[in-house]
């Protein structure tokens, strides 16, 4: 008699994934004692190393550098990496066929969490991603949480209140500190998403348990929670909090808002916001050492100057590990992210805007403005947490989309909700949005509406007219419709209608400019 397939399985031995090389302890004493140097060359080494391995590797890749004429075979050394095109979405992952991307045999021999980008660009593009992704978002999340001054010794919860579900995220967080947890730092994780109620139940019933919490999630929306969290009875005040961000930039205005409100005191090392992408995962993350430099250079003008490219606006800076993402700014001020394992992305054009530098430019850079670095490290008492690695710096992109709770809004997709004939004859079509945010710090977005002439009053339509772009936004975002889903009120647009060829936002014979940064 044949066996069947389940019992002819219990004689084969399945041998064990090997852990990444990112979970020793030999790599994490790596990162506290190498130099600026030592890191200024890992990240050559690292691209130049994804290079080559995609040429041999990734069908798709070889087929990009045929198209292009590019010999990979010329390029022979690390110096020359800037030889090497950079790939985009649109010039590389939505041109070849999605299995043509990955590495040649890994869908059907590698263990695999497939994430999907929100589709805010179209259609969603789904990320396969190995156990060398969690362990590298794990290493970020660890140095967080041994930085935070949180006590092992006392019981902790993570409320992971990040989008769940396909979403890169809460899913990433969640594995992070499920892998901290088995290393020997004992955690309560909790994962409700972006659903208050979860949340304030959880918090209500099993909260007092604990006396550690860590908040995890976009900054609106974990500002949101600790601003309602009285009105259900709870005081963050009666845990020693932290709390991590990612998706989108905050102020250190805003980080002392979170840090007020909560009673969490040390600004270096409580709250810490993440750069992350669906693509690859945790990148870089803030340190107490990017955060201090940040706070200098907006107390002194002419570091910000030195530090960063552009002059008004304040970049997120970040710290990153070469070996798990190696970053560069290209010459029109791109930022190039390398990595990835199973879908190798190199020198990618992630589409954020900014720079990169070593540890030691910021040490040159500080002494040119006459400050001391590493007297000002050890005024902020962060000496046992600096490491050297580099830095980038990003800005959120200028006139293509604008961030609500964590989902990107394209313009695109508003002027699809516009397009509806019961509302032409009252509106041109044309809108400015912003994401603004009122006295209480709580975010919205705001879409300035351009009426047709003659017509002095868009109030008989204003109903119709935001259900139409709520609609719209919600076919086009996954994210969107999520956040809506949880948090209806929060995410509507609020609308304001201005009379035709109004001066501030429709000056006639001028291009549109159809996003708007504060």
């Amino acid at each position: 008699m044949r066996p069947s397939r389940s019992s002819a399985r219990v004689h084969k031995k399945t041998p064990a994934r090997p852990r990444s090389f990112a979970v020793s302890p030999s790599f994490i004493a790596k990162l506290r004692i190498s130099e600026s140097a030592d890191w200024s060359r890992a990240t050559l080494s690292t691209i130049f190393k994804r290079f080559k391995e995609a040429c041999k590797n990734v069908p798709a890749y070889r087929h990009f550098l045929e198209r292009l004429g590019v010999d990979p075979s010329s390029i022979r050394t690390a110096k020359s990496i800037d030889r090497i095109p950079a790939v985009s979405k649109a010039n590389y992952l939505r041109v070849h066929p999605w299995d043509k991307l990955c590495v040649a045999g890994a869908l059907a021999n590698e263990p695999l969490v497939l994430t999907a980008t929100s589709g805010s660009t179209g259609q969603p593009f789904y990320i396969p991603r190995t156990n060398d992704v969690h362990d590298a978002a794990m290493v970020f999340h660890r140095l967080f949480i041994e930085r935070s001054g949180l006590d092992k010794s006392k019981p902790t919860l993570v409320v992971v209140a990040f989008g769940m579900g396909v979403w890169i995220g809460g899913v990433l967080t969640y594995e992070a500190f499920s892998r901290i947890s088995e290393s020997g730092w004992p955690l309560s994780i909790i994962t409700p998403g972006v659903n208050k109620k979860e949340i304030f139940e959880a918090l209500t019933h099993i909260g007092p348990a604990y006396e550690q919490v860590i908040l995890c999630g976009y900054p609106p929306f974990v500002k949101d929670l600790i601003d309602d969290a009285p009105e259900h009875g709870i005081n963050w005040k009666h845990w020693n909090m932290r709390v991590i961000c990612a998706a989108e930039a905050f102020s250190e205005h805003f980080r002392e808002y979170l840090m007020q409100k909560t009673g969490m005191k040390d600004p270096y090392r409580s709250v810490m916001n993440i750069y992350g992408s669906a693509e690859l995962g945790t990148m870089a993350t803030e340190t107490p050492l990017s955060i201090l430099l940040r706070r200098l250079a907006l107390k002194h003008e002419a570091l910000y100057r030195k530090l960063f490219s552009e002059a008004h606006r304040l970049p997120t800076l970040a710290q990153f590990i070469p070996d798990f993402t190696a970053f560069e700014a290209g010459k029109g001020g791109e930022v190039y992210a390398t990595g990835g394992a199973v879908l190798p992305l190199i020198r990618y054009d992630i589409g954020d805007q900014g720079g990169v530098f070593s540890y030691a430019d910021a040490e040159r850079k500080c002494k040119e403005v006459g400050i001391d670095l590493a007297a000002e490290i050890k005024r902020a008492s962060i000496n046992d947490t600096v490491m050297e690695l580099p830095f980038v710096y990003l800005y959120e992109r200028a006139d293509l989309s604008t961030k609500l709770y964590g989902a990107i809004i394209f313009p695109e997709h508003v002027k699809i909700g516009l397009q509806n004939p019961a509302l032409e004859k009252f509106i041109t079509g044309r809108f400015t949005m912003t994401t603004e945010n009122d006295a209480k710090h709580n975010e919205y977005l705001e879409i300035n509406i351009e009426l047709q002439h003659g017509v002095k009053d868009g109030e008989p339509i204003r109903a119709a007219l935001v259900e139409s772009i709520v609609k719209s936004l919600s076919a086009s975002s996954g994210e969107y419709l999520n956040n809506y889903i949880n948090m209806r009120e929060r995410v509507v647009p609020r609308v304001v209608f201005w009379p035709h060829e109004h001066p501030k936002y429709f000056h006639p014979g001028i291009k549109q400019k159809w996003v708007i940064r504060q």
